[in-house]
């Protein structure tokens, strides 16, 4: 289960909200969540996350224990506890969908609420989004160098934390994973989920062929035998061997996994000795520290490899563990925002994402430009929520599946390359840089007066 407490947030957050009812500061403000630059070895970014932030800020609420621990330990004033408890998100958000492609600068989510609430979940808005969209991405690679190969997710135990596995099964099989190991996810989010044996169940046999056997009468259905705790060629044979008494039982074995060595050359005989024992229709299950270059090799090389499961380098996202990302004022009490610091400053406004594409529906290139201005492209930003509340249209896990594997056929070609490419187009409109100007001219006439 995800944290739904609100504690779960900066101290800075609570500070910010109580100074702004202080001060009367609780008109509408705009704040929005982007990827200031992609990581050097990143082509696009897949949005994901946004279930969660909607379910999030839908159910939000302050308990009365936690505002009593607040009054006991952080020095609050009365009259703000007392609002924390009434609180509730009556803001609305857009959105990109979830499986959407993205680039840097792009504003993937966007908060429209009162000031103080508005700030109050910044936190874990990023949290929820960031994680996400970090694994996504690394799935979505994974998935385009794999081929027909199907992916699952092993990463559960090497992944930083329980809510973090739990999400990453999730974001994985958003972006393409065939399922997942983790039992939670097909609980939580209906992902399908699949799983072997480990080398324990073999040594803790006083030989393989007896741990095959019980294991196989164990499951029944979609057995699959972990071949590689001792020899692995030897084991296939012994798989070979015990397949007529298997069959004669009811048994249906689905297939073998390997997990160590040269993986692609053990799958070669592995599938020799298979299909000369008549094993045709015995697949080969591969795993242990693969990633998408891995993934990679394996079709070039055509290895016999039907399926893979990926752990610490889906999880963790080991080349790319976190984005530069934001989550920034844009506008306030109907004012442009803008920040300006240097390396950090924004595009004040609350802004729209146009997507162009060429004839065979590839991307082209998009435009960054405000709300409401008139571009020629597809709007990527969409409503999510309207006066706290999430909408009957929410796409399901399965629509947005859906909609990220058509993104990844949208991309161009190059982006597709696990090496860099040429960046893709994404300008900057004329009315968001006239707009910029402007908020630069007035900041700087403010500071001068």
């Amino acid at each position: 289960m995800t944290e739904t407490s609100l504690l779960l947030t900066d101290l800075y957050e609570l500070n910010m909200m109580q100074a702004y009812q202080r001060a009367g500061m609780t008109e509408t403000a705009v704040f929005e969540f982007f990827v200031r630059r992609l990581p050097s070895n990143r082509n696009f970014l897949v949005a994901a996350g946004l279930e969660q932030v909607v379910d999030f800020l839908q159910d939000a609420r302050f308990t009365q224990a936690e505002v009593d621990w607040l009054a006991a330990h952080q020095g609050f004033s009365a009259e703000f506890l007392d609002s924390l408890l009434a609180l509730r998100f009556t803001g609305d958000v857009d959105a990109m969908p979830e499986g959407t492609i993205f680039f840097a600068d792009e504003p993937i989510l966007r908060v429209t609420a009162p000031l103080p609430e508005a700030q109050l979940f910044e936190t874990r808005i990023i949290n929820l989004l960031h994680f996400q969209t970090v694994v996504a991405s690394k799935a979505s690679r994974m998935a385009l160098a794999a081929g027909d190969i199907q992916l699952s997710d092993f990463g559960l135990r090497r992944a930083h934390g329980a809510e973090a596995g739990l999400l990453a099964a999730r974001a994985s099989y958003l972006s393409g994973f065939a399922g997942s190991a983790t039992v939670l996810a097909a609980q939580r989010f209906g992902v399908p989920v699949s799983g072997t044996m480990a080398h324990s169940f073999v040594q803790a046999h006083e030989s393989e062929a007896l741990a095959f056997v019980h294991f196989a009468e164990s499951r029944r259905e979609g057995v699959v035998l972990l071949i590689d705790t001792y020899d692995t060629e030897a084991a296939a044979r012994k798989v070979v061997a015990l397949a007529p008494r298997l069959t004669q039982q009811g048994l249906k074995l689905k297939g073998v996994r390997l997990d160590s060595g040269d993986l692609a050359e053990h799958a070669r005989r592995v599938r020799a000795i298979l299909d000369i024992g008549g094993l045709e229709q015995v697949q080969i299950f591969a795993s242990g520290g693969l990633d998408e270059w891995a993934l990679q090799r394996f079709v070039a090389e055509a290895a016999p490899i039907d399926a893979c499961g990926i752990g610490t380098s889906l999880s963790t996202s080991q080349d790319v563990p976190a984005l530069d990302c934001a989550y920034k004022l844009q506008e306030y009490a109907g004012q442009a925002k803008r920040k300006r610091s240097e390396g950090k400053a924004t595009w004040p406004g609350r802004k729209q994402v146009y997507r162009r594409y060429d004839s065979n529906g590839v991307m082209t290139g998009d435009t960054l430009t405000l709300e409401g201005d008139t571009v020629v492209g597809e709007p990527l930003l969409q409503p999510a929520m309207r006066a706290g509340k999430s909408l009957e249209t929410a796409p399901s896990l399965a629509d947005s599946r859906a909609h990220a594997t058509a993104e990844r056929q949208r991309l161009p070609v190059r982006l597709r390359d696990l090496k860099p490419a040429e960046p893709y187009v994404a300008e900057v409109s004329h009315a968001l840089r006239s707009l910029t100007a402007k908020v630069d001219h007035d900041q700087r006439a403010s500071a001068e007066s």
